[in-house]
């Protein structure tokens, strides 16, 4: 990979490993340096032992260090000079070698003045100081998702017509049958084929509630079973299960670049131009002013090393490994680091109602009921007779009842009425449930109340069902796509952050408006086809107005690809999924607020590191320089490249506090 491919490819290749072994070994081999310097014997008044060659001593080592320590950095440099991006591995490879040389031309007596050995020395042993915790803190952000792989188990059990046998899970295959006993961890994705179970899938999808899963619900692999033992087909092993698919989409948006880190990367190579420069005057003006050469170059060395981009290099990538990860273990996904960091500014989300509001299934969503007739006696009765029809609403209704926990009563001489509806005896009494046509057919008598309830479901848009005892009306029930509970409290998040909230809808406007009111969204866009999604977007995008579209269906995709940040449900299409910047996990509309409060934070954080790793430069180059030392005040290269590696911690600590953020 290139360098300017990877937010972070100064650092391809390495490991914190390396640098922890190349910084230990530079350091037993620094401290004689340090011991035989001449300078550091005047500074603490002492007297290194001396004996015949000793003075060879901190030349050699101090040129194994350079050699050893110094590589990676002198190889940083190379890439970065090849890909004519210069940086960060430039300026500490300009200021290590500038020292080794200017030390060995003094060293073989060329030049009249004092070799600094031990600052070349201790400047390549703390810079890679420096390097080991920066590489420890972003092996940290990028590891904490791949630690979810390691519940995968390493066997399973597969279930055969010889019986039961312990496999290692790399050898299922799609169209095994394993079983998953309470407590384990589901080895593959898959789909139950016996038994019910909560399921834990907190580590996937963030839900901290366990999931009841049942026979034909899909599962996901590394999920923790609770009490029930489950039969599960394989679907999906390896790389295709989806804990694979969260991880290359995390792994993705971690090295795709965002605006915020072209900008850290154009200040960077700014930065590194200003620092040479800086080093050029400061070695003139300390020539012109009669210094000592050693003195001069030391001053360079100080300003090319406290000058280093590095904080500047780690502020935003250390930000999205962190925000990144974050966002996958609350069940958002960024497919696209741009679509994160526009979320921010969004001024208006467009919701798709059906499957993303509401639930995509009928169900009860009002009921009335004759004097006399209790609600939950009308809704468990007419469950009893639905549940014999495999008609859309009647299993709406039936639906509601298991819902309410309702026990359903047995149906006896269920019965078909063609065009009018059904009948059946329940406890002994007959009854028929059915729309206006079974109505008149009948000759139902109506209470004025179930009447009026049913003209207002009329209005909304919904359908009115009737249940009749005795050819009268006992009870009402509007059936409707249900809205889901928790898009009340994401529009009432969203409004509360200064975001509108459209709707678009292929559904006819009195649906539409009956949704919209109910939920106080802002703006209905009802009846639209497909293919004019697109252009209701463009249409909430002018001037300059910032649009999140919200779809799961295929015929959002168009739409979801035209808004300026695409959000699809992960439980949705996988072309819907394809155009999204940002995939729920979950279909759960409260991710929006959440994907915005990401946002926002993260943005934050990067303001903060870029304007520190910046700005502390206009203070610690004209330190370095020496503006100060008629006061006293001097920096060394290795002080200097304290206060550097100072700078880059504290930038990392300020990344990780975004893992604070409550979403």
């Amino acid at each position: 990979m290139a360098p300017h491919d990877h937010a972070h490819d100064k650092h391809a290749g390495h490991s914190p490993e390396m640098f922890r072994d190349r910084f230990w070994l530079s350091l037993l081999l620094t401290l004689p340096v340090i011991y035989w310097s001449e300078h550091v014997e005047i500074i603490l008044g002492y007297r290194a032992v001396r004996f015949v060659g000793s003075h060879w001593i901190a030349p050699a080592l101090a040129t194994v260090v350079f050699m050893y320590g110094g590589l990676v950095f002198l190889q940083g440099a190379w890439r970065e000079l090849k890909a004519r991006l210069p940086g960060m591995m430039t300026l500490i490879s300009l200021a290590i070698l500038v020292a080794f040389v200017f030390s060995w031309v003094v060293q073989l007596g060329l030049v009249d003045a004092e070799p600094i050995w031990w600052e070349l020395a201790t400047l390549v042993t703390i810079m890679l100081l420096g390097h080991w915790i920066e590489m420890r803190s972003i092996t940290q952000a990028q590891g904490a998702l791949h630690e979810l792989a390691k519940l995968l188990p390493d066997t399973a059990t597969r279930v055969t017509d010889a019986g039961e046998e312990r496999v290692p899970v790399s050898e299922l295959r799609n169209g095994d049958v394993v079983l998953v006993r309470p407590g384990e961890s589901v080895p593959a994705d898959g789909v139950v084929r016996k038994g019910s179970s909560d399921l834990n899938e907190s580590m996937i999808t963030g839900e901290s509630r366990p999931v009841k899963k049942h026979e034909g619900d899909e599962v996901i692999a590394a999920t923790i079973n609770g009490e029930g033992a489950l039969q599960i087909e394989v679907t999906g092993t390896g790389d295709d299960t989806k804990l694979s698919g969260i991880m290359r989409l995390v792994a993705d948006a971690q090295t795709s670049k965002s605006r915020a880190q072209h900008l850290a990367d154009r200040a960077a190579q700014i930065l590194t131009g200003v620092a040479i420069v800086a080093g050029v005057v400061t070695l003139v003006v300390w020539q012109m002013l009669g210094a000592s050469i050693d003195f001069s170059v030391v001053r360079v060395v100080t300003v090319l090393v406290i000058s280093c981009p590095h904080a500047l290099g780690l502020a935003v990538p250390l930000v999205v490994a962190i925000s990144t990860t974050l966002g996958a273990r609350n069940g958002l996904l960024v497919r696209d680091r741009r679509g994160l960091e526009e979320a921010r500014n969004v001024g208006t989300v467009i919701f798709d109602k059906t499957g993303t509001l509401t639930l995509g299934e009928f169900r009860v969503v009002h009921m009335a009921v004759a004097e006399g007739t209790a609600e939950d006696d009308a809704l468990r009765i007419a469950a009893g007779i639905e549940s014999q029809s495999e008609h859309p609403i009647a299993r709406g209704i039936v639906k509601t009842a298991e819902d309410r926990k309702l026990a359903l009563p047995a149906a006896d001489g269920f019965r078909a009425i063609t065009g009018k509806g059904v009948g059946a005896s329940i406890e002994g009494v007959d009854y028929h449930i059915g729309g206006p046509a079974l109505l008149q057919a009948e000759e139902v008598q109506v209470p004025d109340a179930l009447r009026a309830a049913a003209d207002a479901a009329a209005g909304r848009g919904q359908a009115a069902i009737y249940l009749v005892r005795d050819r009268k009306a006992i009870a009402v029930f509007a059936v409707a796509d249900a809205i889901r509970e928790e898009s009340r409290e994401a529009i009432r998040a969203l409004h509360e952050r200064g975001i509108k909230v459209a709707m678009l809808t292929g559904d006819a406007q009195a649906v539409a408006d009956a949704v919209a009111k109910e939920l106080g969204i802002d703006t209905v866009f009802a009846q639209v086809l497909p293919e004019d999604k697109a252009s209701k977007v463009r249409e909430l995008q002018a001037g300059g107005n910032k649009v999140a579209m919200v779809g799961d269906g295929v015929n959002d995709a168009p739409a979801l690809a035209t808004a300026d940040i695409g959000i699809a449900i992960g439980a949705g299409t996988d072309v819907a999924v394809e155009a999204g910047d940002i995939v729920l996990v979950r279909s759960d509309p409260r991710d929006i607020p959440r994907i915005v409060t990401l946002s926002r934070a993260t943005y934050r954080k990067m303001l903060q590191n870029l304007w520190w790793a910046a700005g502390y430069n206009i203070v610690a180059i004209p330190l370095a320089a020496g503006v100060l030392f008629s006061w006293g005040i001097l920096l060394t290269p290795a002080v200097g490249a304290v206060f550097m590696s100072a700078s880059t911690v504290i930038v990392a600590v300020n990344a990780q506090l975004l893992k604070r953020v409550v979403l």
